[in-house]
């Protein structure tokens, strides 16, 4: 649903968009651009996911018009998405040749090719860093130095690593299924409707707020379904881009040109659930639940695949297994937008119950 503020007192309103630039710059201080390319790397990732558009550029820019406000980023990022033109398809990507730069799993202890930590916040101790406030230009440039020439001695291939997943597989412990090539479902195309299918429900699930879709895959978790995975394979890393013409999509790949690369966060979780064999017999078999985001976002890829196994099992009688209740409320600028609407007038309606509640009382005070 959407909404469209009728305009009034135009002197008043932008009276309030001095007020609101003069409080961005009333310090005479400004932040570059560069710097938060350079420096929120995390807080990019989030708006172009939730944008649904990788532009760490334009995702920057928002930042800095939005005053660092992720859901009013969010807004800005997404609403200038809807302008562009769509002239091409994109070939679909495979995740087993990423360039990997963090890869770890939480079912296995020796997986082919090892754990790689990567660059992650997990093993840090969440104390405040007071040496952050002094830091120098010069004493970045020594660290940098010293560190990349550690790096240039340490990397001497090439890391892509296949699937945890695909040995499993190989064991018969995983179901394979046949290989789907159909178009995808497009929600930015076509409005959601229900019931949907699984390439809208990650369409949806991957442009959420990362804070709501990690308090409903954190609800799952609690008790709301009792999903509880283990986490398969967590990957970050890059991965190429190849485009077709519109007109020529689906057509021959030899055809399709490469644009570039994206980094992205991809979750396999291991899901266990009880299969039904015969009206005698259950067994334990696994499921697999599926995340992936633009950048680097673990919390939310992880709790996306939770959430994804939940609704592709919505017979359970749960919040968090009810496509609808999920899918409408995880948006964050339908959301936010809906909530915001509240501060626009509604004199008429409440006037109405007002009165409403006058004769009301009025009549209780006559009898």
């Amino acid at each position: 649903m959407g909404y469209v503020a009728v305009k009034g007192g135009t002197e008043a309103i932008e009276a309030s968009i001095d007020r609101l630039k003069y409080g961005r710059l009333k310090e005479k201080a400004i932040i570059e651009v560069e710097t938060i390319l350079a420096t929120m790397r995390q807080l990019v990732d989030q708006v172009m996911s939730e944008a649904s558009l990788y532009n760490p550029y334009l995702a920057a820019v928002a930042i800095k018009q939005a005053e660092g406000s992720m859901e009013e980023a969010v807004f800005l990022l997404r609403a200038h998405r809807s302008t562009l033109p769509r002239r091409y398809y994109s070939r679909t990507i495979e995740t087993a040749s990423m360039f990997v730069e963090r890869r770890i799993s939480a079912s296995f202890k020796d997986i082919p090719g090892g754990q790689i930590l990567g660059a992650t916040y997990d093993y840090t101790h969440r104390l405040l860093d007071f040496n952050l406030i002094y830091e120098t230009k010069a004493e970045i440039e020594r660290w940098l130095e010293q560190f990349q020439d550690v790096q240039l001695e340490d990397t001497d291939e090439l890391l892509f690593f296949p699937k945890v997943v695909d040995y499993l597989r190989e064991e018969g412990l995983f179901e394979t299924y046949p290989f789907d090539d159909q178009l995808p479902d497009d929600v930015t195309k076509r409005s959601l409707s229900f019931p949907s299918s699984r390439s809208e429900r990650l369409q949806v699930l991957t442009r959420g707020q990362t804070g709501a879709v990690t308090s409903l895959g954190y609800a799952s978790l609690r008790g709301y379904g009792q999903v509880h995975p283990t986490v398969g394979e967590v990957r970050v890393g890059s991965v190429p881009i190849y485009v077709s013409p519109l007109h020529e999509a689906g057509e021959d790949k030899d055809e399709d040109y490469y644009i570039g690369e994206i980094t992205i966060t991809e979750v396999e979780s291991f899901v266990p659930v009880m299969k039904e064999i015969d009206k005698k017999t259950k067994e334990l078999q696994f499921e697999i639940g599926y995340g992936a985001c633009f950048g680097q976002n673990e919390t939310k890829a992880i709790a996306m695949s939770i959430l994804d196994q939940c609704l592709e099992n919505n017979q359970a009688p749960y919040p968090t297994h009810d496509e609808e209740f999920v899918l409408l409320h995880i948006d964050s600028v339908e959301s936010t937008g809906f909530i915001s609407h509240l501060k626009l007038p509604h004199y008429v309606t409440f006037q109405s119950k007002l009165d409403s509640i006058r004769n009301v009382k009025k009549g209780g005070n006559e009898t």
